[in-house]
């Protein structure tokens, strides 16, 4: 597909992107000829049995994996084009990525752990990075655990600080992989309600969820079966 069959103007969009994984007898599409768009600021859930193709398509996104065919476009950049180094810095600048078992360094505190991905980036001026750590922390509820080692927190006090690390370099979009599946429902809904605030707040906010039905917070539901969109819902319409 050509540039000019890209919709002018989206935050994001793939087209005909498949990814194949073993080789010949023995492979198998996780992905298939997906085509999708997703506006600035949308709130978006990506639902679907285990093996469909949920946590591909994230990774896909993200530019942790690259297609085996087809383009992704993510804020202007040809994400499936880019090299290892370029896309990493790319990547940390751009996309906050909140992982299901949060992925928190064990030996950094949880100030430590928000200031890496700032020093690794130096989009944040290095004098304002703690207070801006301090404040995102702040936002989470959990400021109170800055000098902890992750190990010391809760599950929905851990999820809250990878949540608040994913948006050190303050990125325009936020994806995050099941991240309520280890929780509880109260600590679920917390770190659920968050991730609808910082919709609301103009980020982009794509969320790979367990929910058969995820509630009417999302504005869009892309539900993905055997590699393949099969739904794509507006709940608020």
């Amino acid at each position: 597909m050509s540039s000019k069959e890209m919709e002018i103007g989206a935050f994001i969009q793939l087209r005909d992107v498949r990814k194949t994984f073993g080789k010949g007898n023995l492979s198998f599409d996780a992905l298939s000829d997906i085509s999708l768009s997703i506006g600035k600021g949308e709130h978006v859930a990506i639902v679907g049995k285990s093996g469909s193709g949920k946590s591909t398509l994230l990774n896909m996104l993200t530019g942790i994996d690259r297609p085996s065919s087809g383009r992704i476009v993510v804020k202007g950049a040809e994400v499936q084009a880019l090299e290892e180094g370029p896309l990493a810095l790319w990547r940390g600048k751009n996309i906050g990525i909140v992982f299901q078992f949060f992925q928190l360094v064990p030996t950094l505190t949880i100030l430590e752990n928000l200031l890496l991905p700032m020093e690794f980036v130096g989009a944040i001026p290095k004098q304002e990075r703690r207070d801006r750590a301090r404040a995102l922390l702040e936002r989470m509820g959990i400021s109170a655990q800055a000098n902890k080692l992750p190990g010391a927190l809760s599950g929905g006090e851990q999820q809250r600080a990878a949540l608040a690390r994913a948006l050190a370099n303050d990125p325009d979009l936020i994806v995050a992989d099941e991240p309520t599946g280890n929780l509880d429902s109260r600590n679920a809904d917390k770190v659920s309600a968050l991730l609808a605030d910082l919709a609301r707040s103009g980020k982009t906010v794509i969320v790979v969820t367990h929910e058969r039905q995820p509630g009417a917070s999302y504005e869009r539901v892309l539900n993905l079966e055997d590699g393949r969109i099969v739904a794509d819902e507006r709940p608020r319409s």
